[in-house]
């Protein structure tokens, strides 16, 4: 992983205060505690290998249109969430920050190799076993 994370503009990020939902009481009914992030990648100013690798993500916080929604509700202060939801957010955009290892083809050790035969010859005598008895 990258030592420094990618940098996010603030200008980027649109931020709305809901109501959070679940048990709270009168906080939760009266407070708009909870934080709704949305965070448009393809418009943003993130380099196109992230823009990439982050819509070929299958993440489900990711939309068909090219957006991240992010709701944090953790916290009972709108603060609070808003950094959880800004934290999230940029953890999301680091894991996609260094590109995947190429994966180096191996070959089969000679052990897998005998022991693979080995159980075709079982299973080939197990379904001769079964075949009609000649007379």
């Amino acid at each position: 992983m990258n030592a420094t994370p990618t940098p996010i503009p603030a200008a980027e990020v649109e931020i709305t205060a809901v109501r959070a939902q679940g048990a709270g009481g009168q906080n939760v009914n009266k407070v708009s505690s909870a934080v709704h992030l949305r965070f448009d990648i393809r418009a943003s100013s993130l380099p196109e290998a992230h823009k990439e690798r982050l819509l070929s993500l299958h993440d489900s916080r990711i939309t068909r249109d090219g957006a991240i929604l992010i709701k944090a509700q953790r916290h009972r202060s709108q603060d609070l969430n808003r950094a959880d939801a800004l934290a999230r957010l940029q953890a999301l955009v680091d894991s996609v920050a260094a590109p995947p290892r190429p994966r180096t083809p191996t070959k089969p050790t000679l052990g897998s190799k005998r022991r693979r035969l080995e159980l075709k010859r079982q299973r080939s005598e197990v379904k001769a076993l079964r075949a009609k008895v000649a007379e």
